[in-house]
């Protein structure tokens, strides 16, 4: 094996349809699985081909949506189809030089207000997981999150790194509306709801930092690869950042 293709990303690709295909990295929801997707994501921006159109990460999977016009018109692409032609790129990207490079990714610091009006399921998750409600804020506001993926309503991240110790089901009944803001737990992960939707997630606490606009560029505050902490505020500083 020469030292390329020791070096190169393994991952199998299907059609998601006729202007998409899927990769997937791994069957395994893992911070290494991440790393592999967001690495090949950058790569993959960094170098398009013709009629690439974006792209969206997931837990274990990467989708990568393109025009088909584009892609069969193309001189630089080869096959007798948009799937193969998409494929054979994508797999050949695996070996360019520099792939290997860091990604680009941020280090976010989100405020949040825990409990009270602003965390009205931190006593049921304390309640439940046999812990006092502070004991949940110093264990949730102490790890280190990282972003899987951006999905349910615009610029809402889908945390993994939540304390063991924290895992919590939804709600049997979701609310008709959480406040734009709530920080919620669901089973092992943990989210944050950047406009007012119903939802079934465990609010705990509540952060004034806006995490979708839609006139910024880019909208989301927050993407794929980003590393998460949570930093404790009083109501009083919640209302001064509002």
């Amino acid at each position: 094996m020469d030292l390329l293709s020791e070096f190169a990303e393994t991952f199998t690709i299907y059609s998601l349809c006729e202007y998409a295909v899927t990769l997937e990295f791994d069957d395994e929801i893992a911070a290494k699985t991440l790393d592999r997707i967001v690495r090949f994501n950058t790569q993959l921006n960094e170098h398009p081909f013709d009629g690439f159109r974006t792209t969206v990460p997931a837990y274990t999977t990467l989708s990568v949506f393109f025009d088909p016009i584009q892609v069969m018109q193309s001189s630089q692409l080869r096959g007798i189809n948009c799937f193969q032609r998409v494929s054979d790129y994508l797999k050949e990207l695996r070996y360019m030089p520099g792939k290997t490079a860091a990604y680009p990714s941020n280090a976010v610091t989100i405020p949040i207000c825990y409990g009270g009006e602003f965390g009205p399921d931190l006593d049921e998750v304390a309640h439940r997981n046999g812990l006092t409600p502070a004991e949940v804020v110093q264990q949730h506001s102490t790890a280190l999150y990282h972003v899987y993926l951006i999905g349910f309503t615009p610029g809402f991240p889908y945390l993994g790194g939540l304390p063991q110790q924290l895992a919590t089901p939804r709600k049997p009944t979701p609310r008709p509306l959480v406040p734009h803001g709530s920080v919620g737990i669901a089973g092992k992960q943990t989210g944050i709801y950047p406009q007012d939707t119903p939802g079934g997630w465990q609010i705990i606490g509540r952060t004034p930092l806006p995490l979708f606009d839609a006139t910024n560029r880019p909208p989301a505050r927050l993407k794929a690869g980003d590393q998460v902490v949570f930093q404790p505020i009083s109501p009083e500083q919640f209302y001064t950042n509002s």
